[in-house]
């Protein structure tokens, strides 16, 4: 087995630098916002919802920004949506509202991708172009430097800012959506295939029928301001809205968008019932759930715990180091709590024939890997709402049945 030391706190980018080097393009670097549990804790601590309603679209200056920063931490299970969903209880009706939607399209995207997995890197209902030529942002344009350079240097974009940047790319420019999301992908501290790739369906209008047109406008309503400091504000590639030209409805929508015919697999009551019952004697944890509140991890605290860092999906991905770094913090975290075992290979290699505990995961890779493993205890993945076998062709649709 490729075994190799567990992540010590403070020397993480070492660590990445150290044994990952070969995965990484350019300098180990770390992201301002750290990862682990401890972090976490102490940004949902840090977070209140009042005044979330009116602020969570800002975008500069920074300090007029309401965003929460914490889907980092929601996107690696080191805050489950329950969690963060009772943490705003109490607060004012309005923001609680806004808040809690925000939680919901999350649950929304996990609950699309678990069912329909890997065909979420198609056009879903409307025809819109996927792969296109190598691109580049365009330089000079305020608000597009402006988020593109905190993409890269911290991982992490506003929800305003990342459709910006989305329909420039897409609607403006005319690449490929698909090659769009790679590239934010391979930078976002929070990038999941679950929200990334329905965030860019959404803004292309791949979902809907209807196209987000970035312009002007939305910049000086969000950014006040930043305008007035662009080289190009007499001259505003995007002054006017772009032209309406909405997607064609693809000939061929796949079925299980509207009912899903397996709702056992998607929801995770599948693979928790396959286990054996056998004693466990590892937890398996993976990038999907990192946290002290992973299931597994609770049932059964005497365990040691083994991550594997998989290399054909590094090799694959070429993440950025930022998100590299990030996820060895959020481990060596954890090996302060718990005996850590950390191995480098190819999962199904390194954990043959050990009879492992492990948490649920709503994603294709989970499925593949755990399909090879000697899986005899399974605990349920955290919903926020249980899956359902109804439509999710637009988060309303789901939504609506979600409620019934």
């Amino acid at each position: 087995m490729a075994e190799v030391p567990a992540p010590e706190r403070g020397s993480e980018a070492h660590w990445v630098r150290h044994h990952l080097d070969e995965f990484v393009r350019g300098e180990v670097e770390s992201s301002p916002i750290p990862g682990g549990q401890r972090a976490a804790d102490a940004a949902l601590a840090g977070f209140t919802v009042r005044g979330y309603a009116a602020r969570r679209n800002e975008v500069w200056p920074v300090d007029r920004r309401g965003a929460s920063g914490l889907s980092p931490y929601i996107r690696h299970g080191l805050l489950t949506l329950p969690r963060v969903w009772d943490h705003v209880a109490g607060g004012p009706a309005r923001d609680v509202t806004a808040f809690r939607d925000e939680l919901l399209w999350q649950e929304y995207a996990r609950h699309l991708y678990a069912r329909l997995g890997d065909a979420t890197q198609r056009s879903l209902r409307y025809s819109v172009e996927e792969r296109g030529e190598p691109y580049d942002w365009p330089e000079g344009m305020a608000c597009i430097d402006l988020a593109n350079d905190e993409l890269q240097r911290t991982g992490w974009l506003t929800n305003q800012t990342r459709m910006w940047l989305a329909s420039q790319w897409s609607m403006r420019d005319g690449a490929g959506w698909r090659d769009g999301e790679d590239v934010f992908f391979r930078h976002l501290l929070d990038g999941s295939r679950a929200a990334n790739r329905v965030g860019w369906q959404w803004t292309v209008g791949a979902l809907t029928g209807k196209p987000y047109g970035f312009s002007r406008w939305q910049v000086e309503k969000r950014a006040p301001g930043l305008c007035h400091e662009c080289d190009l504000r007499a001259r505003c590639p995007i002054a006017n809205w772009p032209p309406e030209d909405p997607p064609e409805a693809r000939s061929y929508a796949d079925p299980r968008v509207r009912r899903d015919p397996d709702l056992a697999t998607t929801s995770g009551a599948a693979a928790m019932s396959s286990g054996s019952g056998a004693a466990p004697e590892m937890v398996w944890i993976t990038a999907e759930s990192l946290g002290d509140d992973d299931p597994a991890l609770r049932s059964h605290p005497d365990l040691p715990v083994t991550f594997v860092w998989d290399v054909p999906l590094l090799q694959r991905l070429r993440l950025s180091s930022k998100r590299l770094v990030f996820l060895a913090q959020c481990l060596a975290d954890l090996a302060e709590r718990r005996e850590l075992i950390v191995r480098i290979g190819v999962p199904v290699d390194e954990l043959a024939g050990i009879p492992l505990a492990a948490t649920f995961a709503p994603v294709p890779g989970w499925h593949r890997i755990s399909s090879a493993l000697q899986l005899v205890r399974v605990d349920p993945w955290p919903w926020l709402v249980p899956p359902h076998d109804g439509p999710v062709t637009s988060f309303t649709a789901w939504r609506r049945r979600a409620r019934a």
